[in-house]
């Protein structure tokens, strides 16, 4: 008899596990996509502080550094520009990219 109890406890402990595993492999993930969607398009070409520290990494001074280089420079023409801005690298233009605009 112990050893039949013992059988049900560890099959029912086994099926809550798995069960508990799927539920938790089937929950859908935000892809990084969506994520991107729900920010609203910067134009870097007309954003003042406020609106450029809506974009990731991007902070005061970074955003400064943007208008600096866009007044000295008479706007971007390229999202790539932002590269030269002092501070601004690939890893941030690329988290920010399907968020640029130039218009």
């Amino acid at each position: 008899m112990k050893a039949f109890i013992s059988c049900v406890f560890a099959t029912a402990l086994v099926l809550l596990s798995s069960s508990f595993a799927l539920a938790v492999e089937n929950k859908p993930a935000q892809p990084a996509q969506e994520a991107s969607q729900l920010q609203q398009a910067v134009n870097i070409n007309t954003a003042d502080v406020d609106t450029l520290l809506t974009l990731k990494g991007i902070g005061t001074k970074k955003a400064e550094a943007i208008i600096a280089w866009r007044d000295a420079n008479g706007g971007f023409t390229s999202v790539e520009q932002l590269l030269e801005v002092k501070g601004i690298g690939v890893a941030i233009l690329d988290a920010n990219r399907d968020n640029l605009r130039l218009q």
